[in-house]
């Protein structure tokens, strides 16, 4: 390989040519990450790029992230030392390579105990499975721990990111309801004229819609992982229904209970930061209409979504069953109901229709 000096360039992000074929998969979650890191760091990594054109050998999160976080410029570096099959085997390589290596969960604790300011969790570092305990330290045989000491240091620190995984720091066992504690959240009267998915929470522009959760479980889970980074975000917007964390029928009751559970405490959250929140219906079968709307407070806007029932009779027979109930227990002043209007007698509330994604987010 001949000898060569990179220098590095600054151009507009958007100048640069993604490789059509890049196997590495970067999600919004990821992406959202690298942004974090280049608000409270910097860019501070160079994209590498190869030929006149600049295609992206290596940095196509980066990228993204710079062009979603507005940067005119960015610094790269040029590649063109590499031949074609080089810079194809590298833009593998680079990433396979990060892959190889693991994390020593001792010195990353001691590390993050050192961090006070900057949230760590934005960039993955707060799962209890990650952050392996490790064993209690030894003593001597003649050395008997003294009381105050049992409880102190890392089993203080792995309690506090045990609740921090789960979020028990916002659970408030005084604002619960049902036997299965779960939050409650306060009767919303603001009606939307428009939803759009969460997905596209970080690439809108509508500031005039609501926020709903009516796509698939994957794309949202990070809110229940990191809710402080998107409740800030999502203030942005008039009004959020709460995620609408799976139910199916063959479900066990218990991932039932907590998905409903998991999409209440968010609405809290969202509710104590000033949000107006709507309540998403959760139902699956006649063994959750006996608690499953326990907590939402009656009188006011909830949320359903048609998505998936219209063409299974079944589906249909079920979402009935779950729509009555919620009619007569909850009371609401207005349905919200996302997705081909239904038919249904909503009476003695008003419908509001929304089609799925009805206008161009």
């Amino acid at each position: 390989m001949k000898d060569f000096t990179l220098e590095i360039e600054y151009v507009d992000p958007k100048k640069l040519k993604p490789y059509a074929k890049n196997a590495r998969v970067h999600d919004e979650e990821d992406i959202e990450a690298i942004r974090e890191s280049i608000r409270v760091f910097g860019f501070n990594d160079p994209v590498g790029v190869w030929g006149k054109k600049n295609l992206i050998v290596e940095g196509h999160g980066r990228q993204l992230a710079a062009i979603e976080e507005g940067l005119p410029l960015i610094p790269i570096i040029h590649l063109d030392h590499l031949n074609s099959e080089q810079q194809r085997a590298y833009r593998l390589a680079h990433n396979k390579t990060a892959e190889l290596s693991f994390w020593d969960s001792k010195l990353v604790r001691d590390e993050l105990k050192g961090i006070g300011k900057i949230n760590m969790k934005a960039f993955g570092f707060s799962l209890p499975d990650f952050l392996a305990p490790e064993g209690p330290e030894q003593t001597e045989p003649d050395q008997e721990p003294e009381d105050d000491e049992e409880d102190a240091g890392y089993y203080g620190d792995e309690r506090e990111r045990t609740f921090d995984a789960y979020n028990l720091h916002d659970y408030d066992p005084r604002n619960v309801a049902g036997p299965y504690d779960l939050p409650i959240l306060r009767r919303c009267d603001y009606t939307p004229g428009k939803l759009i998915g969460f997905n596209y929470l970080l690439s809108t522009q509508a500031r005039d819609a609501g926020i709903h959760f009516f796509i698939d479980d994957y794309q949202f889970e990070r809110v229940w992982n990191t809710p402080g980074i998107y409740v800030e975000k999502l203030l942005d917007f008039p009004c959020v229904c709460t995620p609408d964390f799976s139910l199916y029928m063959d479900m066990p009751k218990a991932m039932k209970i907590w998905n409903v559970y998991r999409s209440r405490l968010i609405g809290q959250i969202m509710q104590a930061a000033g949000m107006n929140v709507i309540p998403t219906l959760q139902y699956a079968g006649a063994d959750t209409l006996d608690w499953c709307f326990d907590g939402i407070e009656g009188g006011g806007t909830v949320a359903v979504s048609t998505v998936g029932v219209m063409k299974d009779p079944q589906a249909r027979k079920t979402w009935a069953a779950g729509m009555e109930r919620a009619l007569q227990q909850i009371q609401p002043k207005t349905v919200v109901c996302y997705g081909a209007e239904i038919d249904f007698d909503f009476s003695p509330a008003q419908v509001v229709t929304i089609k799925a994604r009805s206008f161009v987010e």
